[in-house]
């Protein structure tokens, strides 16, 4: 951290200093160490009660910010304050994105692609097994799972990575050092040993307090391309990380559930509300745009020109057997509707879909309006 940092983490120390109000006060100063060189009549005029103007005039948080910063090198831990070069770009994006990170592990992890997945405490069968499975195979296209690291969903969710060999952030609503719930510590050990992260906005010994949960959700969906909901009831926090992912302007999906149980509540409304339906994780992919895609999936090697026409085996030498099944049912002249490409080869819905899409990335195919494809060629 560099000397404006440490003013940025004083910041966190001031009571009754919101994050929102500190962002201002940063805007209107210029930078967080000139917040703490102005006059107490400045400060007071940016509309701050008596006491917390009173509080930054008096450098009240530089003495702890810079008792935090040597707790964090004996511990090995970092401190990222907003502005820094490793601060998360799209957590930067948001409304109040938090001043500083507690962070454990692989800070790199938290400026890749990522998408959340969270859900209910008390799931059942079907929701720990779906979120374990779509972590998994999102983790195995590279993306990188965010959870809350609750029971629950949260937890089948980072294992489902950790399954993939893939990377995890669990975002905590307490200090680094109170791992909640207990029985999660070994889950930590495994998520910073695979190359995973652990990050929190709360300093270490904050306790995992009920208000807590509902701020750090924000985080959750603000490091993310998108978030998932598997298994929510009517009220659960799970919503609140939605519909925060939905002012951030970023994807919501949902994983439709049996319309009898209380735990479906919550996907099945927001499904209701626009929310996209998942049931595989090509769903969630295909909602991202093309420049992401093409990161995630593997590319098409081209080939070298040999001369051969574009009436149908340009390429072909570069494809997948997948790929050449798929390609030689489609047409130029004519759009087929994926489940005429399905019923035509001798492979699965979701690995045709799979095969469109890198054919689609590699600019062989081109998706029509209503799920229909023709070749480019």
């Amino acid at each position: 951290m560099d000397d404006n940092s440490s003013y940025w983490l004083a910041l966190t120390r001031v009571e009754g200093l919101g994050t929102r109000t500190a962002h201002k006060l940063v805007e209107r100063f210029g930078s967080a160490r000139d917040v703490y060189r102005a006059s107490l009549t400045d400060l007071e005029g940016c509309g701050l009660p008596a006491r917390v103007a009173q509080a930054v005039f008096a450098h009240t948080g530089l003495k702890e910010a810079e008792a935090a910063k040597e707790a964090a090198a004996k511990s090995q831990y970092r401190i990222l304050a907003f502005g820094d070069e490793d601060y998360p770009p799209r957590l930067a994006q948001i409304a109040d994105p938090p001043l500083v990170l507690y962070v454990l592990g692989d800070v790199k992890a938290l400026s890749e692609f990522a998408v959340a997945i969270v859900g209910t405490r008390r799931p059942t069968a079907y929701g720990s097994s779906v979120a374990g499975r779509l972590a998994r195979e999102l983790a195995e296209r590279r993306l990188v799972i965010v959870s809350g690291l609750a029971r629950g969903i949260d937890s089948a969710s980072h294992r489902g990575a950790l399954e993939a060999k893939g990377k995890t952030v669990a975002v905590l609503g307490s200090g680094l050092d109170v791992i909640y719930p207990r029985e999660n510590k070994r889950l930590v050990e495994e998520i910073v040993g695979s190359g995973g992260t652990m990050i929190s906005e709360f300093p270490p010994g904050t306790p995992p307090a009920p208000e807590n949960f509902p701020i750090r959700n924000r985080i959750i969906s603000g490091l993310t391309l998108g978030t998932v909901i598997v298994e929510a009831a009517e009220y659960s926090g799970s919503l609140i990380t939605a519909r925060l992912a939905l002012e951030q302007n970023r994807e919501v999906f949902a994983v439709p559930g049996n319309i009898t149980s209380a735990q479906s509540f919550g996907p099945n409304h927001l499904i209701k509300q626009g929310a996209k339906l998942v049931d595989q994780w090509f769903d969630v992919v295909e909602e991202f745009p093309a420049s992401v895609r093409t990161q995630l999936l593997p590319a098409v090697a081209a080939s070298e020109d040999d001369g051969k026409s574009a009436s149908g085996v340009l390429f072909e030498e570069s494809l997948t057997p997948d790929q050449k099944k798929v390609f030689e049912i489609l047409r130029a002249d004519q759009a087929l509707f994926v489940d005429s490409i399905c019923g035509s080869v001798e492979l699965s819905q979701t690995r045709v879909l799979a095969t469109l899409l890198e054919l689609e990335m590699n600019g062989l195919v081109r998706q029509l309006p209503g799920m229909n494809f023709v070749r480019k060629l």
